[in-house]
This record gives C-alpha cells, sequence and structure tokens, in this order.
C-alpha cells in the first residue's frame, strides 16, 4: 500500500512539473509580445528578456537582438552576466518537460544518446551546450531533467556557459551595436 502512495506523489510532482513548464512557454509568448516595454527596464529587463527567450522550447524568441541592442547602451559585463542568469533560468522548462516526462522520455531514442553523453560527461556538457547558440541545449535539458540530473548542477553548468555566451553578445553589441541600431 505504501508503494502504491509513493507513485502516486511521483505522478503528482511530475504532473505539477509539467504544468510549471507549460504555464512558462505560454508566458514567455504572451510577454514576448511585449519585449520592447522590457527594454525600457534596463537591466531587469535584460533578465526578464533572456529569461523568456529561453523559457520557450525549441522556438526562437527575439532575445539575441534586444541583448545585443542594449549592450550598446548599458555595460556591456552587467548585461552578459544579468541575461546569462535569467537565461539559465529559462532552461529549467525543458528540465521541467524532462522530468515530468520521464517514463515516456526515457523509450525514445534521442532520449537514449543524450543520456550516453550526459553520463560520461555531466556538467562539462551541458556547459558546452549552453554556451553555444543551438537548440541542442533544450533536448539535453530534457535528458537531464528525465535522468534526474540534480537541478543545481544542471543550472550551475548552464549558467556557465549561458553567461560565457552572453558577454560574448553583448560586448559585441557593445563595440559593434551603434552601427547596427
Amino acid at each position: 500500500m505504501e508503494k502504491h502512495n509513493l507513485l502516486t506523489l511521483e505522478n503528482a510532482k511530475s504532473i505539477l512539473a509539467l504544468v510549471f513548464a507549460l504555464a512558462i512557454t505560454l508566458a514567455a509568448f504572451e510577454l514576448s509580445k511585449n519585449v520592447e516595454a522590457l527594454r525600457a527596464w534596463g537591466y531587469v529587463g535584460v533578465f526578464f528578456i533572456a529569461l523568456i527567450s529561453s523559457a520557450t522550447m525549441f522556438l526562437p524568441a527575439p532575445g539575441f537582438a534586444i541583448i545585443f541592442g542594449m549592450s550598446a547602451f548599458l555595460n556591456p559585463l552587467g548585461v552578459g552576466v544579468l541575461a546569462g542568469i535569467g537565461s539559465s533560468f529559462g532552461e529549467l522548462t525543458s528540465y521541467l518537460v524532462g522530468y515530468s516526462g520521464s517514463g515516456k522520455i526515457k523509450r525514445t531514442k534521442i532520449y537514449a544518446q543524450h543520456k550516453i553523453a550526459l553520463q560520461k560527461y555531466g556538467m562539462p556538457a551541458i556547459f558546452v551546450l549552453s554556451a553555444l547558440p543551438n537548440p541542442v541545449l533544450d533536448l539535453a535539458g530534457i535528458a537531464a531533467g528525465a535522468m534526474r540530473m540534480p537541478v543545481w548542477k544542471f543550472l550551475l553548468a548552464t549558467m556557465a556557459g549561458k553567461i560565457l555566451k552572453y558577454l560574448a553578445i553583448a560586448y559585441t553589441g557593445f563595440y559593434v551595436g551603434e552601427y547596427f541600431l
């Protein structure tokens, strides 16, 4: 009888994680319609623009271009760090999808491929994928959630890679952004 209750609790956690991930994704799409208003918020806007653009799984959001533009008039170090942190928290949507659907996800071929890489390389793999602009991080996030990689490890590796990536974008925008704006 106790085992049945644990399964029910685990199912409830999975459902809540999936609902939360879907709510974040829907909110990100809704907020991305008003992303120009966030620009006026300065550094707080940088954080939320990055969070919103990363919370949309597999679908592009205008975050890179806006962060690039904002770094032309804000300190690029602050922009890069805050965008990296915000973007990292946005990536939790893919992690939560993997966590919530781990039973179904674990039966897919793509999960098996990512699981092998994550078991072998772990946090460094997440770091590299986070530092490069690509949609593969969403798949790795789903696999990390399904594998039950500790969320702090996923978040720390993602944050390190995202900060590095956004620092490159911010400094590029700082030095050449005025020519595009």
